[in-house]
């Protein structure tokens, strides 16, 4: 039986969650989790709710506008989604095929509760994945002179496949502000580093040769500002004088593999709520 889930953000005040849970009560509606936060410091509400619409008594159709009176009352920003709503991604990849093929394994697995309908690339390495798995496979050279025109071919393609999750999958190409614009919030990025440190694009012998103690992952939504996007999900694992830097890239990897499948499953379960530069994740 499907699901409706609502995330609420707003100026904390109270009764919201009495209004809330009321709301579900009154039309016969059973609560299956319910998660809420404050941020004290900048008053504001969070709240996660997901309900099962059996035996519900509005349709669906008919949930959103009568919520939206609650919603206008206490000045909410808020989304309502439903859990047999599937979304549509696209995986961008380079050379770098160790997160996209953990992707497409967690996938197959039914890891992750999405369509993958799309893999798109800078290089034909990926090919042969989007073969094996039966992914539809665009391959987009890209260099200074021609960057805009591709990022606007690939944009064109993401709204023709009705993509509503792009996730950078070790994708090495900087995205321009026309093309994050066109997707706030639905980019999610790995980051082969623990943000903000060893930025740039051989991170591994960095930290090799700064002796590091630690080195971690970080997912992201992406902003136009390079990897300053909201954090989703970070991890960290340990370092010796014994790893080589050989034992950095596969740690590292192993790191890479796990953040980002974590962050693209929290996106798909709807968990996520963005504020400023920050994220609330209820997982």
């Amino acid at each position: 039986m499907s699901h409706a889930i609502l995330l609420i953000s707003c100026p904390d005040q109270k009764g919201i969650t009495a209004t809330v849970t009321d709301f579900i009560f009154q039309n016969q509606g059973n609560i299956l989790h319910a998660d809420q936060h404050i941020d004290e410091q900048g008053n504001t509400f969070f709240m996660r709710i997901e309900w099962s619409l059996e035996g519900f008594k509005l349709k669906r159709e008919g949930i959103q506008p009568a919520f939206s009176v609650i919603a206008k009352s206490f000045n909410m920003t808020w989304k309502l989604s439903y859990s047999d709503q599937k979304t549509r991604a696209a995986i961008f990849v380079s050379k770098h095929l160790h997160c996209l093929y953990d992707l497409l394994y967690r996938h197959k697995t039914g890891q992750l509760d999405c369509d993958i309908a799309l893999l798109l690339s800078n290089h034909p390495d990926a090919k042969g994945a989007a073969e094996d798995f039966g992914i539809k496979f665009a391959e987009f050279y890209i260099d200074r002179d021609n960057k805009i025109t591709q990022e606007q071919k690939q944009v064109g393609l993401l709204k023709a496949e009705k993509i509503d999750l792009v996730i950078l999958a070790r994708y090495h190409q900087i995205l321009t502000k026309p093309f994050v614009d066109q997707f706030p919030a639905q980019i999610i990025n790995i980051h082969h580093s623990f943000l903000p440190a060893f930025a740039g694009s051989n991170p591994y012998l960095q930290a090799f040769q700064r002796g590091v103690k630690v080195i971690g992952a970080t997912s992201h939504y992406v902003t136009e500002i390079l990897d300053d996007g909201p954090i989703i999900a970070q991890e960290t694992v340990g370092i010796s004088h014994r790893d080589s830097l050989e034992d950095l890239k596969r740690k590292g990897e192993d790191l890479e593999k796990v953040v980002l499948s974590r962050a693209v499953r929290w996106h798909l379960e709807r968990k996520i709520l963005c504020y400023g530069n920050k994220t609330v994740v209820f997982d």
